[in-house]
This record gives structure tokens, sequence and C-alpha cells, in this order.
């Protein structure tokens, strides 16, 4: 089920933030690429709007079905996707806690989501996505999660760089 996955995915990503510090937890390695923080950040505005989207089509009686999507391709980071303005991060600086806590919050939303409705109802409304289209609300449940190993990667390589390994 989705929910161990999701939470595999998510531990991985606070085990590779023990690597680092509050500070380098807040550098960007590069002038035009996300720091750590911003990288997380972009995961809780994410997990965030897409909870706010399945919400909405729950309660939109004209939520179309649709047809299973290959969201497993989201992992792959060679397929480029901008991020959309409303999940864009702030350069603000935040301790690894606050914005581990911040993810915590957006993942407990999500789940009363999920845990609170209907499955064939989940199955049989949708949510648009940027690159697959209308997406059915039953699959943006693990989507959070492949998003979340998609970044993890890209987490991996920003600390490397960082602690100095990688250029």
């Amino acid at each position: 089920m989705f929910i161990e996955k999701n939470n595999e995915i998510r531990s991985a990503l606070f085990k590779q933030l023990e690597r680092i510090t509050d500070e380098q937890f807040n550098q960007k390695p590069e002038q035009d690429t996300w720091s750590p923080k911003e990288i997380m950040d972009h995961l809780v505005k994410m997990e965030s709007t897409i909870t706010s989207g399945i919400k909405q089509q729950l309660a939109n009686p004209e939520s179309p079905k649709a047809k299973k999507k290959p969201i497993q391709v989201s992992t792959l980071r060679i397929i480029k996707v901008k991020a959309p303005k409303y999940t864009v991060p702030t350069a603000e600086y935040k301790t690894k806690e606050e914005m581990k806590a911040a993810l915590h919050q957006a993942r407990m939303e999500l789940l009363s989501v999920y845990q609170s409705t209907d499955k064939e109802t989940l199955k049989n409304k949708s949510l648009k996505h940027p690159l697959f289209g209308q997406v059915p609300l039953i699959q943006w449940f693990p989507f959070v999660g492949l998003h979340e190993k998609r970044h993890g990667k890209q987490l991996e390589k920003t600390i490397e760089i960082l602690k100095g390994h990688k250029k």
C-alpha cells in the first residue's frame, strides 16, 4: 500500500538531512539550484497543493472520471517539469526541524483526506496534472511519494555538492 512506501521514502529523505547542519541546509550549491531547505519547502507546498486539489475535486460534482496514468515515471529526473509558481520555494531561512515538522503536517492532512474518503469516490473523480492531464484522485496519494522520491535524488546530489564530494 502507498502509505508504507511513502513513509519509507520520507524516512530516507530525513536520514539524508542528518548529514548536514542547518547552515548547509539553507545553502544553495550553485546560484540557479535549490538549497536542501528549498527542496523541502517545495515538497511541503506540493503536498499541500495536492491535498487542496483533492478536496476541491471531492466537492466538485462535475469532477471527471479518468484513466490510470503511468505516474511511476515521476521519479525519472531526465523528464524535466518546471515547478508550478505556487510550489516554488522561498529563500527564507528555516531549520531542518521546522521543515520536517511542516512536511509531517502536510502528510497528516493528506492522510486525513484519504482515510475519510470512500475509495470508489477517489477512483471516480480526478485532478489535473501538468504532464499527465486528468489523474484519478486515488493515484495522487502514491504520486506524492513518487514526487518526493524524485526530489530525494536531487537532495542527495545537492548534499554531496555542499559537502564537497562532487561537482
